[in-house]
């Protein structure tokens, strides 16, 4: 049986498009998936779902706007059953809020096309030390300034972060029985309520509730993970998750939605607007993004 994943050239002044036309032709996609590219005309990438014509002169307006486009264009294919699996090229979220999309980001969109809560989890796709786990990170709150994460982060979204990791590694990576922390929000894990008390009246409870380890503080949980203690741990907000994943795995990470009717993954990277064009770009960490994707699309099918 074929996998097909539609494939979105993200912002068409940013690498993606690049991206695409330097994994084309080669063996990165296995012989039994087939791509559907969706996005803007002008970009030197043969669409096969055209969402417009690209000029440069549209600026960062007309970029976001077909970015967006693509995006909802792949949605309806994966929600037709035409493909299986959405890959994404970066967009950048700037423009995208200027082309008329009022989302922070992908996993944001994705969720409100499709009527769902994802959640967004960062997955190394080897182990950074010799004999440990891939580090796997969910983030409990995503794309929001620091300032609000007290007032979003309740019992409910870690809850629904757990359940959600805990799901998709079994369904997705074949983990019988996940073994998940939860880091936690002030140093030291609040050491004791000197650092603040929402470790232990607010994470420490949830925790317990939803079967995870912790809290346990940042500055070793994803050390413990990473040495194979753990197969996931969610971070209670973006930037303390999003440098853990990155420091460990830069470049080889993906970027996997969890809860949406299909998968979708997109590279740990953004738009690198200041190199795009020049052929310098690191397609290593899209190619993982297409290689996971075909493989979790058909593990999907498998247990329709």
């Amino acid at each position: 049986m074929t996998t097909r994943l539609a494939v979105t050239l993200g912002d068409p002044r940013g690498i993606g498009p690049e991206l695409v036309a330097r994994t084309l032709g080669t063996d990165v996609v296995p012989g039994d998936v087939s791509l559907v590219l969706v996005g803007p005309s002008g970009t030197g990438v043969d669409v096969d779902v055209d969402v417009g014509a690209w000029d440069p002169r549209d600026g960062a307006a007309g970029a976001g706007r077909l970015a967006g486009r693509a995006i909802e264009a792949a949605v309806r294919l994966a929600q037709q059953g035409a493909v299986q699996g959405i890959v994404t090229a970066p967009l950048d979220k700037a423009a995208l809020h200027a082309g008329g999309y009022d989302f922070p980001g992908h996993t944001e969109m994705l969720g409100a096309l499709t009527g769902t809560e994802p959640a967004m989890m960062l997955a190394a796709t080897r182990p950074s030390v010799a004999g440990g786990t891939p580090l796997r990170v969910v983030l409990a709150t995503t794309h929001v300034a620091l300032r609000d994460v007290p007032r979003l982060l309740t019992a409910e979204t870690i809850a629904h972060a757990a359940a959600l990791t805990r799901d998709h590694l079994q369904r997705w990576f074949g983990i019988a029985e996940p073994r998940i922390a939860l880091c936690a929000m002030n140093p030291h894990a609040g050491d004791g309520g000197r650092f603040g008390r929402e470790d232990d009246e607010l994470l420490a409870p949830a925790a317990r509730a939803a079967g995870l380890a912790g809290p346990l503080p940042a500055d070793t949980v994803f050390v413990r993970a990473m040495r194979g203690a753990f197969d996931a741990v969610i971070a209670p907000y973006h930037d303390v998750g999003m440098t853990a994943i990155k420091v460990a795995a830069f470049g080889s990470a993906v970027n996997v939605t969890l809860g949406l009717p299909f998968p979708r993954t997109s590279p740990d990277h953004g738009t690198a607007l200041d190199i795009a064009g020049q052929g310098i770009a690191d397609p290593s960490s899209f190619h993982e993004a297409m290689r996971l994707c075909a493989t979790l699309a058909a593990r999907e099918a498998a247990v329709a």
